[in-house]
């Protein structure tokens, strides 16, 4: 089963950022690769948690253009798999999540990186052939492109997978159990930060009063998220109606007066 699992968890990383560089219709997000890897590993509830830590870091970060950041789908991924490994507490999960997903993710700027850079001969490969009219051969070629972004990720997750205990173990008993405390604590301060990132790319002054509300349902009426998600999306559906309807009142009334000016 072990071995499945590791096979498995190598596959979805691999599978993972060619979803990335396509359509990016399942595994891309922390929280989806988590998911995933929570049913791969069978243990959901120390997936989520990791994959949710993973998910508010990635808030209001993006590779825009042909930029490269951390890769925290792939720490996601790693560190869901190592911390189901190594331990069953979910603090020390997230601990080890952090100490061994972090540095992968770190890791995957270079990687992607690099990725792009082999894929430039690939393109240039690739062109030559169409310039030469031999078309079979560069449906060939492009097939070396998702081939060169699986390989970033499908290396560093094959090698946690085969030495990502013994990796573990040996940081766990060197480090000192106040920087294990550190890393929990930090781990808990990081979605902070995420959300904080999230509010300056968003108009959170024009909407400060729905902030509020969404703050008083969830912190004094103990309204679970996904019910402050759906009054959310309640008040959102009405400020849409609502504006909609005076922007279509306003065009009505311009269009008439102009009507009258042109008689």
């Amino acid at each position: 089963m072990e071995i499945i699992q590791g096979i498995l968890i190598i596959l979805l990383s691999m599978w993972m950022v060619i979803d990335q560089q396509g359509l990016v219709i399942t595994t891309w997000f922390p929280i989806m690769v988590a998911f995933f890897a929570g049913l791969i590993m069978q243990d959901m509830q120390t997936a989520m948690v990791i994959g949710g830590t993973f998910q508010l870091m990635n808030l209001g970060v993006a590779n825009i253009g042909g930029s490269s950041v951390p890769n925290w789908g792939l720490a996601s991924l790693v560190g869901v798999y190592v911390a189901c490994k190594t331990t069953n507490d979910i603090e020390q999960a997230k601990a080890v999540a952090l100490a061994v997903g972090v540095p992968v993710g770190m890791l995957g700027i270079q990687l992607d990186v690099f990725a792009k850079l082999l894929n430039t001969y690939v393109t240039h490969a690739a062109q030559r052939a169409c310039n030469e009219m031999k078309f079979k051969k560069m449906n060939h070629i492009l097939w070396i492109g998702p081939a060169i972004f699986a390989l970033s990720t499908g290396i560093p997750t094959t090698l946690c997978v085969l030495f990502g205990d013994t990796i573990v173990n040996t940081i766990l008993t060197a480090v000192p159990e106040w920087f294990t405390n550190g890393l929990s604590i930090a781990g808990n301060m990081l979605p902070v930060v995420g959300i904080a990132l999230l509010l300056q790319v968003m108009p959170a002054k024009k909407y400060l009063s729905m902030l509020m509300i969404g703050f008083v349902f969830s912190a004094y009426l103990n309204v679970p998220m996904f019910g402050v998600s759906i009054i959310g999306l309640a008040l959102a559906y009405y400020f849409f109606t609502t504006e909609s309807k005076k922007l279509s009142t306003n065009e009505n009334v311009t269009f008439e007066e102009g009507d009258d000016w042109d008689e």
